[in-house]
């Protein structure tokens, strides 16, 4: 577990390292905004497509040769990244980086099920939930450390050889210590449902990554319309191969289960708030108070020592007060993002010193509500069923923190106006930001409280 979970760690750090390179690449490469943007969204995109037939995969043809080929794509490619000359190779190696990630990660929540004896899995899963919180809030501040190390002058370049030596310890460690599994009942992929699925991702989160940029054109809604007509095709062909007793990509029974409908859309909910508040926080201390990246990274240091103590709280007595935890977690987190709106819109200047308590304060609640998140999406699920299961949560991922940089970049940017000057500027905007992810925070405390109270 510990092999497979450094993996995670790694395609999950991957979504966030990039943000503060990018003034950096723009500047070396001579890339666009659009380009700089598809450096980022390149990776999302096949990061979120291929989640849930990356899980399948494995289901069919076994879990550590699905995972061992995708730490070999993932690492072959950040190699490819970091010598990039030119904006499209760097782009398309992101690409490619992200179907490696999408072979990975799901693995390691089937593992999990099928290794783990029952009794301990709230142990493992609250590791596993300070992993991928550990990646997601610390990602920009290694990002900015290896930026500013310039470590044998390859300067961005660093945030991408770093997969490199992990990478290949990874796969020796993994075909070495990782027993190999698969679903008894698992026979052939559904090749009609990865199709069918693929395009409603796809029509559903281009327009999300692309659509803020754009200016939401006309085309984004027609997307995003046509996505949730490809989604009842997906549905319908699922049920018909089921029917037929074949082997859908989705038994769509899974969803009758309150814990995993309920519980997906907790985990798409609390990474939307992940992805898209640190780039608002990112451009805030960047753009407003012309921070270095290695600066920049400096903030987040405090938030990230948070979240691991508590998600080690978390993970420590969620087995003996249950959902109580989470509730707990889910109105602290929400109250810290609101303490923030309230702090910065009362008048005083933004300095990293005003914002640093409430980013801890958010930690808290962050740390006990995302730990054990992962482990009621799970809970229930039968070992022949994991690896849909875990690609559906994976995706979950994906698609909420696709909405969250749509959503809450939106909010910001509408509220940024330099003309008032910068520092004011950045400071309005991320206080409507926080606005913005109090909001999903709410949210994402009602659906806490939907949850079922026991498992069983």
């Amino acid at each position: 577990m510990s092999v497979v979970m450094i993996g995670s760690f790694m395609a999950t750090l991957d979504s966030f390292i990039v943000v503060v390179a990018g003034p950096a690449i723009e500047s070396e490469l001579g890339a666009s905004a659009g380009e700089l943007q598809w450096v980022l969204a390149g990776y999302q995109l096949s990061y979120a497509l291929l989640m849930i037939t990356g899980g399948r995969l494995a289901d069919v043809y076994g879990r550590r040769r699905i995972f061992t080929l995708g730490t070999a794509v993932f690492t072959l490619s950040s190699v490819a990244c970091a010598l990039a000359p030119d904006p499209g190779t760097l782009i398309a190696a992101r690409v490619v980086q992200g179907t490696g990630a999408a072979l990975m990660v799901p693995q390691v929540f089937a593992l999990i099920t099928v290794l783990v004896p029952e009794a301990r899995r709230h142990s493992v899963y609250g590791v596993l939930g300070v992993v991928l919180g550990m990646a997601s809030v610390s990602g920009q501040l290694v990002g900015g450390l290896l930026i500013g190390a310039d470590l044998f002058g390859s300067g961005w370049r660093a945030v991408f050889w770093i997969n490199v030596p992990i990478g290949v310890a990874t796969l020796v460690l993994a075909l070495r210590h990782v027993p190999e599994s698969r679903s008894a009942t698992a026979r052939r992929l559904d090749v009609p449902g990865v199709v069918a699925l693929s395009v409603a991702l796809f029509l559903t989160v281009f327009p999300l990554i692309q659509g803020r940029e754009q200016g939401w054109p006309w085309w984004t809604w027609a997307c995003l319309a046509a996505g949730v007509l490809a989604f009842g095709v997906f549905t319908a062909v699922e049920r018909s191969v089921e029917s037929r007793g074949g082997d859908p990509l989705m038994k769509l029974s899974l969803f009758r289960q309150r814990s995993f409908s309920v519980g997906l859309v907790l985990v798409l909910a609390v990474y939307a708030l992940l992805s898209s508040y640190y780039l608002a926080l990112s451009l805030t201390l960047q753009l407003g108070l012309d921070m270095s990246a290695f600066d920049a990274g400096l903030v987040y240091a405090p938030a990230a020592a948070t979240f691991f103590v508590f998600s080690m709280v978390a993970g420590r007595t969620v087995p003996r007060f249950g959902r109580r935890v989470l509730e707990a977690g889910s109105v602290v987190l929400a109250a810290g993002y609101l303490t923030t709106a309230v702090v910065l819109l009362s008048g005083p200047r933004i300095t990293p010193l005003l914002v640093i308590p409430t980013l801890m304060l958010q930690s808290v609640g962050g740390g006990l509500l995302i730990t054990p998140s992962l482990n009621v999406v799970l809970s229930r699920i039968k070992p022949e069923s994991v690896g849909m299961a875990s690609g559906a949560l994976s995706t979950a991922q994906q698609v909420g923190a696709a909405v969250g940089v749509a959503v809450i970049g939106a909010v910001f940017f509408h509220s940024f106006h330099p003309a008032t000057g910068r520092v004011h500027a950045a400071g309005h905007a991320f206080a409507m930001a926080s606005i913005g992810a109090f909001v999903i925070a709410a949210l994402a405390a009602v659906l806490v409280f939907l949850l079922p109270r026991r498992r069983g």
